[in-house]
């Protein structure tokens, strides 16, 4: 077990000496960390043992500690290491400076159609990478899509996370209202990769458009307009996206778009060879 020490009257763990704060989430601080001796720059979520077990979320913590450490993917934030003390966790994590991908589009309102479709072929590709590894994300939204100093994505926060066995339904209800799916929002059982390609459906949207396609202030109205799948769609987009569109936010999880039936869609030949050789 590691000890935290004073480093310059700045904190360090392991060779890890901590600096700003980059954020703060319900179960702690992320900090940038600089390695002492190479200068490396990291992410350092830092989870209070005891806040952990008050909220009783020791167990979606091991989640995502057990499944960061599996993946290795270009486009999933990696996790290069674990330290623990006494009184907390610190998970020494890829860092990338450009922010959420929320944020971006905040900023910049809606990404021109080349860049969408760049963006969501990496998000994509992340996306059936955690689902040939038996791994439904269930939380994925412009929050949880971090950008890298060359405008690249990288999937985080992996702490509602499931992994799936053949055969296996989920009935718990996870991610946020306007990234869920239907049948997550209305309790009923659901295998798993389909809610993760609605909310990648919602996400594309708002690289598209700029905004949500289902918003409203008042959650049982959020959850009457979801339930009902109807959306807006603005005349810009072109037909073969707003038919994408359409697939991906099907209300029923049996008619929507599988990866297979996506990644033709959105890849020209030269994109769809450079992914399919992504581990």
């Amino acid at each position: 077990m590691a000890e935290k020490q004073k480093h310059d009257g700045r904190v360090k763990i392991g060779h890890y000496v901590l600096g700003d704060t980059l954020g703060v989430g319900t179960f702690g601080k992320v900090k940038i960390g600089e390695h002492q001796l190479t200068g490396h720059k990291v992410a350092v979520k830092i989870l209070n043992r005891q806040k952990i077990r008050s909220l009783d979320v020791v167990g979606k913590i091991k989640r995502e500690i057990q499944n960061l450490k599996l993946f290795r993917h270009p486009h999933i934030i990696k996790l290069y290491q674990v330290i623990s003390t006494p009184t907390d966790f610190f998970m020494v994590m890829e860092y990338v400076s450009g922010g959420e991908l929320f944020d971006y589009i905040c900023k910049h309102g809606r990404v021109e159609e080349v860049e969408a479709r760049r963006l969501f072929q990496q998000i994509l590709s992340a996306v059936d990478y955690c689902h040939r590894h038996m791994v439904v994300h269930r939380d994925l939204k412009p929050e949880n899509v971090l950008l890298d100093a060359h405008m690249n994505a990288k999937i985080a926060d992996f702490g509602l996370s499931n992994m799936m066995s053949d055969g296996e339904f989920l009935r718990t209800s996870c991610g946020s209202p306007n990234y869920a799916a239907p049948e997550v929002i209305s309790g009923r059982l659901y295998a798993g990769p389909e809610v993760d390609i609605w909310s990648c459906g919602v996400i594309l949207y708002a690289l598209l458009c700029g905004t949500l396609p289902f918003d409203d202030e008042h959650v049982p109205t959020l959850f009457k307009k979801i339930r009902g799948g109807v959306f807006y769609i603005p005349e810009y987009l072109n037909r073969s996206v707003a038919t994408l569109l359409m697939h991906m936010l099907q209300v029923d999880p049996l008619k929507r778009a599988t990866i297979k039936d996506i990644r033709p869609e959105t890849s020209s030949r030269k994109d769809a060879t450079s992914y399919s050789r992504q581990p």
